[in-house]
């Protein structure tokens, strides 16, 4: 004899099984198209670092005063350096000396 087949609509265990199906394909395809994502952006980010311009070459540097300005300064910071007691009379005229000889 042969099993009785129930018609209509499936019972709990065949809603089960397809509904386990439904979600475990659309789990694969979310998982699939995820990885081609990840994969177009590290292509791109590879291929943005190899055609990135160069980078900007550093400011110039800023021309040095001229050196009577210079001199002048340093020898307003030593009389500064003399009139507050941090050098004594020698000590300005010693170093007063050095920077007017060079």
């Amino acid at each position: 004899m042969f099993p009785l087949r129930r018609l209509g609509r499936p019972g709990l265990l065949g809603t089960v099984a397809r509904t386990a199906v439904v979600a475990g394909t659309a789990q694969m395809t979310s998982n699939a198209v995820n990885r081609h994502a990840q994969r177009r952006a590290m292509e791109e980010a590879a291929a943005a670092q190899v055609n990135a311009p160069p980078p900007p070459p550093p400011p110039p540097a800023q021309a040095a005063p001229p050196a009577g300005d210079d001199l002048v300064a340093r020898l307003e910071s030593l009389a500064r350096l003399r009139d507050s007691g941090a050098l004594s009379e020698e000590e300005f005229q010693a170093a007063k000396g050095r920077l007017l000889q060079g």
